[in-house]
């Protein structure tokens, strides 16, 4: 396997702490905690779906998956918003 598959840099979370693998799980993992954690602080209220996406994305930005592939990225986002119905 090539080192796409390889732990990248480590990035801090401060609920998990640990590493962060350049890989389409490990982005919807984080992108769903950052929505959930805009949700729990009220960040939500008043915007659209896209505007939600947007400000999750915008979160999980150093995120080794996000910078190595972004448009894939976003359609992890989209999946994992229908999937969870977020």
């Amino acid at each position: 396997m090539g080192s796409r598959w390889l732990a990248q840099m480590p990035l801090p979370i401060p609920e998990k702490p640990g590493q962060l693998f350049d890989n389409a799980d490990s982005f919807g993992m984080v992108f769903d905690e950052a929505w959930k954690r805009h949700e729990r602080a009220g960040q939500h209220q008043g915007l659209s779906v896209a505007e939600k996406k947007e400000r999750a994305m915008a979160e999980c930005s150093e995120h080794p998956f996000m910078l190595s592939n972004p448009a894939m990225a976003a359609q992890v986002a989209d999946f994992r918003i229908r999937l969870l119905g977020l």
